[in-house]
């Protein structure tokens, strides 16, 4: 766990999830106003932001609260016990809270009403267990490049969700907190509130199969060690 104080962490951690969601919504609504209906290119224009914004704030806030921005993330490291519950718990607080103000941040900007709920249902077994598997290899990403090399965390997340988001049939969520804060949005990347729960237990699951498998591979820190 970082040496810094924990209202620095938290505000690390609140401030990394908006900047994360304004980048998710707010470049879902530019890809699809500029891409003329064809799909794909939307896509694209929402991918590209997205991975190099984590690259961003990873640089950014990695040194002060480990830039989890990520409650799968917060709860693997409590398991590999380099985080207690209780910062685990106010991270996931920080996270959501961060999450939702990007939401409004990114509606305010493009004009549009603060206040939404998603219609963009998204269900069945594919989907759920292409969250699995997307947050399973976040996960095994985050964790390989902390034992090995840390240094390149920020462009290994950053380029595994940038590809995750198109070998997935999910497009990659794989985070519990943008879950929630996309359901408050009725725009590309909004994901309806009844489809939300399935992608979260997906998302546990996957984050639970990591650290099983990450055992395997890589020791866990030694205990205070923070993750970078």
């Amino acid at each position: 766990m970082s040496d810094e104080p924990l209202n620095r962490r938290l505000a690390a951690e609140a401030l990394g999830a908006a900047f994360l969601l304004a980048t998710v919504i707010g470049s879902g609504v530019m890809g699809s106003n500029l891409s003329g209906g064809n799909v794909a290119l939307a896509l694209l224009g929402n991918t590209l932001p997205t991975g190099a914004m984590l690259v961003v704030l990873i640089l950014i806030f990695g040194p002060i609260s480990g830039a989890h921005f990520n409650p799968v993330v917060s709860v693997a490291f409590v398991l590999r016990r380099e985080l207690s519950w209780r910062d685990a718990g106010l991270y996931v607080g920080a996270q959501l809270l961060g999450a939702m103000l990007g939401v409004l941040a990114a509606h305010m900007m493009f004009d549009l009403p603060l206040l939404q709920l998603s219609t963009k249902l998204r269900t069945g077994a594919g989907q759920w267990f292409a969250e699995f598997v997307a947050t399973f290899g976040l996960l095994l990403t985050i964790f390989g490049c902390v034992a090995s090399t840390p240094s390149a965390t920020p462009y290994a997340v950053g380029l595994y969700i940038t590809a995750a988001y198109w070998f997935t049939a999910s497009t990659s969520f794989a985070n519990p907190a943008v879950t929630v804060a996309r359901a408050f949005s009725d725009t590309f990347a909004g994901i309806a509130p009844a489809s939300a729960p399935a992608f979260i237990v997906a998302q546990f699951a996957g984050m639970a199969a990591a650290v099983a498998v990450a055992r395997r591979f890589w020791a866990a820190p030694a205990a205070g060690v923070p993750p970078r």
